[in-house]
């Protein structure tokens, strides 16, 4: 399974959806979209959001720390 998350430091909701993926070992790869403006520009173009955290699970786009339906991809 394939989890990437869009994020910048300055995010609280970001902080949320990385701790709730590390309580449950769930892998992911960050990247810090405040500083990396092809991961920035990766974001946009999947989502349509600028804003973050933007979670990628096998190709889902998740906006926002989506709890529920993040469980429900990881099948948590």
């Amino acid at each position: 399974m394939s989890v990437k998350v869009y994020s910048t430091p300055s995010c609280p909701w970001c902080t949320k959806a990385k701790d709730y993926l590390k309580a449950n070992n769930v892998d992911f790869e960050e990247f810090d979209v405040s500083v990396d403006r092809e991961a920035a520009m990766e974001m946009i173009n999947k989502s349509g959001q600028r804003g973050v955290p933007v979670l990628d699970i096998d190709g889902n786009i998740i906006v926002g720390f989506d709890q529920v339906n993040i469980s429900k991809l990881l099948n948590l």
